[in-house]
Order: C-alpha cells, then sequence, then structure tokens
C-alpha cells in the first residue's frame, strides 16, 4: 500500500468545506438569475472558490504553468468543440434533436450536445442538479487556464502576440501535422503551456484520437483564441440557463417516466408479483456473468471465467460481445432501451428462461432488474420513482414485490489502492447532516478468499467528485468518520430506499440491500487520482468478483 499519505490540517479542511459551500451557493444563484460571464464579476466568486479549493483532480490550478492532465479530463467530459465557443446555454430536452442538429457526445459523459453554430454549444441537461454543478466545474477550470495562455502570449505593453502563438494558430489550423511539424508544435507550446518539452509531448499523445490526431494544438488554439478575443475585442464569454430548464430542475420529469416505461414493461409481462432484485451496475458484467461461459466456452475450453471476463473488457472483441449479448436476448434478458432522456438504460433477466437455473417455486425465481449507472443526485430521483407504486390504465394501483436492491460501482478510496474493493456500512452525505447507516447484506468476508484488498467503513457521497481536495479527504478518513472512500450517489439510492420502506411503505420495510465498490483511484495519492488515467484491466477482477456475489446472493 503507498503511505504517501500527509495528516490533514484542520484550518485547511475547514477552509476547503467552506470553499466548497461558496462554490454551490455561487452556482445555485448564477442559475436563478439565469445567465453570467465565467470570467467577468459575475464568475469571480467560482474562480476564487476553486483557487482556495484546490482539487486535486485539476492539479496545478494555483501555478502559472497549464494543468494538462486537468485539461484532458474535463475535455473528455465536455462536448467536442466547446473550447471555441463564446457562448454556452445548458438547456433543458427542448427538441434541438428533431431539428436536424448534430448531436454531439462527449467521451466520457452520457449527455446530448448540440454546436449551435460557430459562437454557441448546447448542453442537454437531464441528470438534475449534480450535473449542472459538473459543468460549471469543468467549464471554470478550462478558462482559468484559458487566461494563463493568453497571459503568456499577449504582451502586456502593447497587447501585441508573441511569435509562438503565430506558429500555434497556423499549426492548428491545418488538417494534419508532418512528424516534423508536430515536434515544431510541441516546441511552441511548451513555452505557451509553462511546460517541458517532453511533458507537452506526453500529453499530446494522451491528447491524440484516431480522429483528431493534432487534438491538443486544436484544444490550446481554441481556449487561448476565445480569450484573446474576450482582452482584445471585449468578445465576452457568457453562460446561459434556458428558460425551460430553470422552470423543470428538481421535479424528476425524466426520471418519472423512465420509471413508468420500466413499471409498465413488468406489468405486461405479468412479473409483477415475483421478487424483483435491483442491481444498479453497468450494462455488461451481470450479463456476461450469467452467459458468458455458456458462449464461449467451446472457444476458450481452457480459460477460466475471469479469463473470459478480461477477454471481454478489451475494445477489440466487439464481436464477442454481441455473440453474448444476442445469445442473452434469447435466453431470458430483454433490454428496455432509455427513451426518456435520463440516459439510464435498463436489463431485465427472467431467472425461469435461463438455461442451468432451476427453482423448486416458479413462482419465486427471481427478476433482475440491472440499471445503469445514474449521476449524482439523478440517483435520488431514479430509485424514487422506480419504487413508488405502478398505476394501470385503468386505476389498478399495483406494487411491486421488491426483495433486494444492490448497488455496485467504482468510487474514489482512502484507504487503500485502484482495484481494492470497498463495502460501506453507512453514507454520510457531504455538506449536509445527513447520514444513512444500513446493515450491507455483503461482508468484507465475503471477500476473503478473492485475493482482493476489501476494507469496510463509512462512505462519503460527496457533491462531486472533481471538488474534493487533499486536506478535506484526510480529514474524514482520519477524524472519527473513519471514511473509507468517497462517491456520488450512495446516500441518494438509500434516501429513497429509506423513504420508500419506512415512509411511503410501498416496499417492504426489510428490504435488503448491498452496496460495494471497487477503487477507480486514491485522491490521496499523488498520481492515482482520476485525472491520472483509467484502470485498464485493473478494475475487471473486482467489477466481477462483486457482481458474483450479488448474483449468489440473488439465487440462492
Amino acid at each position: 500500500m503507498n503511505t504517501s499519505f500527509h495528516s490533514y490540517s484542520p484550518s485547511r479542511a475547514q477552509e476547503s468545506t467552506n470553499a466548497i459551500e461558496r462554490l454551490y451557493i455561487a452556482m445555485r444563484h448564477l442559475f436563478n438569475r439565469g445567465f453570467y460571464k465565467p470570467m467577468g464579476v459575475s464568475g469571480e466568486t467560482l474562480r476564487e472558490a476553486l483557487l482556495a479549493l484546490r482539487p486535486e483532480i485539476y492539479g496545478s490550478i494555483n501555478e502559472d504553468k497549464v494543468e494538462l492532465n486537468g485539461l484532458l479530463y474535463v475535455k473528455e467530459r465536455l462536448p467536442k468543440g466547446i473550447e471555441e465557443c463564446r457562448f454556452v446555454n445548458l438547456t433543458s430536452e427542448e427538441g434541438y434533436q428533431a431539428a436536424n442538429f448534430e448531436v454531439i457526445i462527449p467521451k466520457k459523459r452520457r449527455r446530448n450536445c448540440y454546436r449551435i453554430d460557430d459562437e454557441q454549444m448546447n448542453i442537454e441537461i437531464t441528470r438534475g442538479r449534480s450535473e449542472i454543478y459538473d459543468i460549471l466545474t469543468h467549464l471554470t477550470f478550462m478558462y482559468m487556464e484559458a487566461e494563463k495562455i493568453r497571459k503568456r502570449v499577449q504582451l502586456e505593453e502593447d497587447d501585441s502576440i508573441k511569435r509562438d502563438w503565430e506558429k500555434i494558430e497556423a499549426f492548428a489550423k491545418k488538417e494534419v501535422l508532418t512528424e516534423k511539424e508536430r515536434n515544431v508544435a510541441i516546441s511552441h507550446l511548451a513555452f505557451v503551456l509553462g511546460r517541458s518539452f517532453q511533458e507537452v509531448s506526453n500529453a499530446y499523445s494522451n491528447f491524440t484520437t484516431e480522429e483528431t490526431p493534432d487534438a491538443l494544438v486544436k484544444f490550446i488554439y481554441g481556449l487561448g483564441n476565445i480569450s484573446l478575443q474576450e482582452a482584445l475585442e471585449n468578445k465576452k464569454r457568457e453562460i446561459n440557463f434556458s428558460p425551460v430548464l430553470r422552470e423543470q430542475i428538481g421535479h424528476h420529469i425524466h426520471s418519472t417516466f423512465w420509471a413508468y416505461q420500466i413499471k409498465k414493461w413488468i406489468h405486461q409481462k405479468n412479473l409483477f408479483e415475483r421478487p424483483l432484485h435491483i442491481i444498479s451496475a453497468n450494462m455488461h458484467s451481470v450479463m456476461n456473468t450469467l452467459f458468458a461461459k455458456q458462449v464461449l466456452q467451446g472457444l476458450y475450453p481452457d480459460s477460466t471465467k475471469m479469463d473470459l471476463f478480461e477477454l471481454l473488457s478489451d475494445d477489440s472483441n466487439t464481436v464477442l460481445r454481441k455473440d453474448i449479448k444476442q445469445y442473452a436476448l434469447k435466453n431470458g434478458m430483454s433490454q428496455i432501451e432509455d427513451s426518456s432522456r435520463s440516459h439510464i438504460d435498463v436489463q431485465i433477466f427472467d431467472t425461469l428462461k435461463i438455461p442451468n437455473l432451476s427453482f423448486v417455486d416458479p413462482k419465486k425465481a427471481p427478476v433482475i432488474l440491472v440499471m445503469d449507472y445514474a449521476f449524482g443526485e439523478q440517483a435520488y430521483g431514479a430509485m424514487d420513482e422506480l419504487l413508488k407504486p405502478f398505476k394501470a390504465p385503468n386505476e389498478t394501483v399495483f406494487y411491486m414485490n421488491i426483495a433486494s436492491i444492490s448497488i455496485m460501482g467504482k468510487a474514489g478510496i482512502l484507504e487503500g489502492e485502484k482495484g481494492d474493493i470497498m463495502i460501506p456500512n453507512a453514507h454520510i452525505f457531504e455538506g449536509s447532516s445527513g447520514n444513512y447507516p444500513f446493515v450491507n447484506e455483503l461482508k468484507t468476508e465475503d471477500f476473503k478468499d478473492s485475493g482482493i484488498e476489501t476494507c469496510e467503513g463509512s462512505m462519503i457521497t460527496v457533491l462531486g467528485t472533481s471538488l474534493q481536495n487533499r486536506d478535506l479527504l484526510q480529514f474524514f478518513y482520519e477524524s472519527t468518520w473513519r471514511a473509507i472512500g468517497l462517491e456520488m450517489e450512495g446516500a441518494h439510492y438509500q434516501k429513497a430506499i429509506q423513504a420508500a420502506s419506512k415512509i411511503r411503505r410501498s416496499i417492504q420495510e426489510g428490504v435488503k440491500v448491498r452496496y460495494a465498490y471497487y477503487a477507480s483511484d486514491n485522491p490521496l495519492q499523488t498520481g492515482s487520482t482520476l485525472a491520472s488515467g483509467g484502470l485498464g484491466t485493473t478494475g475487471v477482477k473486482p467489477t466481477y468478483t462483486i457482481t458474483e456475489k450479488i448474483l449468489e446472493q440473488i439465487l440462492n
């Protein structure tokens, strides 16, 4: 275990807490106002709070040099081309897709975005306030880095532009650079970014995509160009919130329609009386655990199940993944594609139809509902609506027979390393007095023979992973909270479950809950934050180990 931790400073932890509080108050105020200029007076509070907070994910935000890992992280979560836009509009689902605008979906966030013209990008918000906070935080960081670029290329005495920027502009406007041109571009970028040639060269490779081999030079030029336009031509950047979005936010509009479609399907298939087990997970681990060996054992007779899972995680094996999905759809799995814009797909497994499974009483054979990951506060709306009774067209009310709810996913760990497993016994809601203790059906003993380090304790449900810094997390880790990790949905899920079981009485009070997370990063370790890169195959074993344990408890 890496032990490069440092003891937290109570004053720094409190300062960080206050900074997060200021950020969210400011973002709510600006949202209610309807628009703001991120580099003007109205955006100053966000910029100052972010500088005071110094989030780990944004690395060298407080230094003169440009933070390349942080920029790559936000680039992959914002729509392509946003660095070239002066105007960013956050909207609800308002019909842009029907108007034949091209849908732009960021690489690592499921959100629909539309390039309206050369200057404007619209981002569709369907997942609640957490999504708005996430976007505004990333935009604030991106604009602050753009200002660093501008200050390095604009001479104060006469507003002239340095030669390095003119060269970067010429390279950015070319379709593809030769190897020699690329090295020259990296040399000029190194000066503008305040980084070494080697650092920029490494970043160049990380930014490169098959579609855009010279993405870094184009991205940096887009950022700096808009910043220069604001300084030299008074063309202000502006962020707007549509009136429809401001009216709809917080009302579960998308989650209500999403949950209704699912319950309607279950009702039509006469599955309401069978025990229903809900699992929040990705769209492949349960399917592969149930069917991969049946489909692939002929092709790979000497491979273990874990070997097959690692094989399927390779992006090049799309044909194998397709074969498993087609087999699953013929043997008990149904897929409900999301049409609500919630971006939460659903798979339903009727275990009576799955080969090699048998049950003494067919009426008690489990039905497994796998819902894709929610995002932050969206988890409350989705689970809250799903657990409500279903009112059929004839006004008859049906209560689902919820037997268990399992939440699995990835989270930041404070007591271990990437790939470890965390078993929470409580969720602490950051920034509020809300905390949710519960009896977890999963225990550390369940994983003792897995060969994976496992820890148990409370977990922090944070307002946004991009806002966490080392002092604040060290406080949660070393104080009497004894937190083992952080994630964004746990408290929201548990809040909905407790409301349904203890207040609304729409599900039985003793419903079994399971929570397990595998570590995607350790924000207390240098080089192990989310911005330092993905898990690769490290996440395969813990993902499937947790999945197998959940299914084992459900099927037994």
